[in-house]
């Protein structure tokens, strides 16, 4: 829950590193500002054919920006500095980091375009995505000193609290307040966001005591700092915060909202919690998409069902096409609220609709039915799947497994459980489903499965001694001796325990039981 609402408040820091790039001055060598954000003015409209739409038109990252905008001057077209920034800025919004980092790079190197130093922290910005850390250190090394200034450093920062590198983070914000350069609340928010993503939440109160001397929190900072109360479960500090926000005579925003919400719906203090609710909707917008997402699943944990139902009806009004997040959402929402007749609907117009047959939403039903006990449904849902050219997925073989699990039909598991550790190409041991496992093996004394699971792990590369004392008490169960224990355990570099001693001390005066297939 921490990691979500730092994201979200996150979100309102990332755009704040290259600041200065959004406004920067603008023609072929100089004068005049421009603050637009959107491509209206390069890539025009209807069929006009403008330098940004062809740069937007190149989807695939081998293709070249900087061909494109040679060929666009060959013909004679002027190349304006404020029209490459907005580009910049437009394909940095799609994720084309690649593209916008040869823009940045081909300004860089023409005679008659002057940049500013926010147009060096936006391209420092490009090369840390695009190359990395260490490449974006080495362009900030090679800058000359006087382009070593407040947006440049602060864009260094970004990337430092991207990588979680604390300990660099930590020392270039010492040589920016050496610098003066700790005047606005920007580079704190960076390490804010790092501190609480790394969990030093200890830091943080001094942080904000620092900030406080140099200049004054803005509503980013109070916003972290809620993230933090909410997950202390501090309702008293949040409002607090809040009180000291409005004096402070900050705008509070629909991250702020939310925020406070989801603190008071974990104390049960749901009128409170209706109330900031309902002045979360009113600072939310077409423009403010994803916010729609987090107002359901507040209105989900209210279970308010109408508001849930009514929010939905409005995004479907106001947007033509609804992504994947968001029937995750909704349908997440659904089954939270015990409609799962409603999710199945909801499910089916995606199934619909989607392109993209992304399986993490089918996984919610398929888990829905297993929740339910209602194994034979799970198995047709995943039929169902597979007929409409949804590949299963770790989750989904996982699910089959546990779900099979809880019925103890050991064969079936063992078959879903062989699925779902060959399907990656490394498995992070779930130690929680292995030992359960092994519990009911162990408790029906099937010794078949019981050395199944242990090829199958292997293969996985995950044996140990636990695992070999859970087989030997399978094979206590049974009433059977194993064949050549210690010998395979060597070969797995396994050693034994007092435990293992003692179950191989009992196993010995049983009847002696065949090789395993997996180890003749």
């Amino acid at each position: 829950m921490l990691l979500r609402l730092v994201r979200r408040s996150y979100a309102a820091v990332r755009p704040l590193s290259t600041e200065a790039a959004t406004t920067v001055r603008s023609t072929r060598s100089g004068g005049g500002t421009s603050t637009t954000t959107s491509l209206e003015g390069s890539t025009g409209t209807g069929g006009k054919d403008t330098l940004g739409k062809r740069l937007l038109s190149l989807v695939y990252a081998k293709r070249s920006a900087v061909i494109a905008i040679r060929k666009w001057k060959e013909e004679g077209h002027p190349v304006r500095k404020y029209e490459l920034n907005r580009i910049v800025r437009e394909l940095r919004r799609h994720k084309r980091y690649k593209h916008a980092l040869e823009v940045c790079e081909w300004m860089r190197v023409q005679d008659d375009i002057q940049l500013v130093s926010g147009d060096y922290a936006v391209h420092l910005d490009l090369i840390a995505k695009v190359r990395g850390m260490n490449s974006a250190e080495k362009f900030f090394e090679d800058l000359p000193d006087k382009l070593k200034v407040q947006t440049t450093c602060t864009a260094l920062l970004h990337t430092y609290v991207q990588h979680k590198d604390t300990a660099k983070a930590e020392s270039l914000m010492e040589k920016m307040s050496e610098c003066g350069f700790l005047n606005c609340p920007l580079a704190y928010n960076h390490m804010l966001t790092l501190y609480i993503s790394q969990g030093q939440l200890e830091k943080v109160p001094r942080l904000i005591e620092e900030l406080k001397k140099n200049s004054s929190p803005d509503i980013v900072t109070y916003n972290l700092q809620l993230a933090v109360f909410a997950s202390q479960n501090n309702v008293e500090a949040a409002e607090k915060a809040f009180v000291e926000l409005k004096k402070a005579k900050l705008d509070p925003d629909w991250i702020t909202f939310s925020t406070l919400t989801n603190i008071y719906i974990k104390n049960s203090l749901q009128d409170k919690a209706k109330s900031t609710l309902r002045e979360m909707e009113k600072r939310i917008s077409r423009k403010l998409r994803f916010a729609y997402a987090s107002l359901i699943s507040l209105h989900t944990n209210l279970e308010s069902k109408d508001e849930v139902f009514r929010i939905w009806k409005e995004m479907k009004s106001l947007f033509r096409k609804l992504s994947d997040t968001e029937y995750t959402c909704m349908i997440s929402s659904l089954l939270k609220l015990d409609e799962f007749g409603e999710a199945m609907k909801l499910y089916t117009e995606w199934e619909s609709v989607s392109v993209t047959k992304d399986t993490r939403i089918s996984n919610l039903l398929l888990g829905a039915y297993i929740n339910k006990n209602e194994m034979e449904k799970a198995v047709e849902f995943h039929s169902r799947m597979v007929q409409k050219g949804i590949s299963p997925s770790y989750t989904t073989w996982e699910l089959l497994t546990w779900g099979y699990l809880k019925q103890k039909e050991m064969d079936k598991v063992l078959g879903f459980f062989k699925k779902a550790v060959t399907c990656v190409s490394k498995w992070d041991p779930d130690t929680k489903m292995v030992k359960e496992m092994f519990h009911v093996v162990e408790e029906q004394g099937n010794i078949q499965v019981a050395e199944q699971l242990l090829v199958t792990l292997r293969h996985a590369k995950y044996v140990n001694t636990e695992i070999y004392n859970a087989l030997l008490r399978a094979y206590v169960n049974a009433g059977k001796m194993p064949m050549i224990v210690a010998e395979r355990m060597k070969k797995d570099n396994v050693k034994m325990n007092e435990e293992t001693q003692k179950l191989i001390g009992l196993t010995s005066k049983m009847t002696v039981t065949e090789v395993p297939d997996s180890v003749a």
